[in-house]
């Protein structure tokens, strides 16, 4: 490994382990469920977090360097169960550069359902474009649940899928993106159940969903600033 990859992956390992705080900071995951990956720039490599080892725990130096068919290249612990899965969205979404696994709790909720998240709210606009798809029910441990994903998100504005029966997979250029995305995922989630509850969520035009969604991603925020801090 070269100077700079080396140290292009110290970084990403350093950011990985954070941001999995995120996770806990933002309630989206219970115990050792739910993941962070990040896409290495450069080279067929990612890094994620090693299987069933506590948030408390983790630390840049036991996160996992993994290649994009999910071999272990560095790292003494076995990586995360669903390893496979984020290594196919890496492999067949090359403009993917972060990809965030959770089980939070409205979101999993719609994916219990089997039901995607309907656009009543301009939040949800202006992050996904529109709703937020359901894939389909696929198996721990291999690639079907990467084949779900990719299947279901690729031409879609939504940097999230609610996995039937499963849970939450968000994509993002980086790993923050793809953390920020779930956690506006669950947001969204949450505020849809209320509505539901409450009543008939007021259904948006589609013209002012582009419109939402085009301000938010080209114009809000600052001049070369990304939006995607949690």
């Amino acid at each position: 490994m070269s100077p700079d990859l080396g140290a292009e992956v110290t970084r990403l390992r350093e950011q990985v382990a954070t941001l999995h705080g995120e996770l806990v900071r933002y309630n989206l995951v219970a115990w050792t469920a739910g993941n962070v990956s990040a896409r290495v720039p450069g080279a067929d490599l990612m890094v994620i977090k090693p299987s069933g080892v506590s948030y408390d725990d983790l630390r840049p130096d036991n996160m996992i360097v993994c290649d994009l068919d999910g071999a272990v290249v560095e790292g003494d612990l076995s990586p995360s169960s669903d390893t496979a899965a984020h290594a196919y969205v890496y492999r067949a979404m090359p403009e993917v550069g972060g990809v965030v696994h959770t089980h939070s709790s409205y979101a999993t909720a719609w994916a219990a359902c089997g039901e995607s998240i309907p656009c009543h709210l301009t939040a949800q606009a202006d992050e996904f474009g529109g709703e937020i798809p359901v894939g389909p029910f696929a198996l721990i441990g291999g690639d079907d649940i990467g084949k779900g994903i990719v299947a279901t998100l690729s031409g879609h504005r939504s940097p999230a899928v609610l996995m039937r029966n499963h849970g939450v997979f968000t994509i993002g250029r980086d790993a923050r993106a793809a953390v920020k995305a779930a956690v506006m995922c669950e947001d969204v989630a949450r505020t849809a159940h209320l509505a539901r509850t409450l009543g008939r969520p007021v259904p948006m035009a589609r013209e002012d969903i582009d419109s939402l969604y085009d301000r938010y991603q080209n114009v809000y925020g600052q001049p070369g600033v990304p939006s995607a801090t949690p």
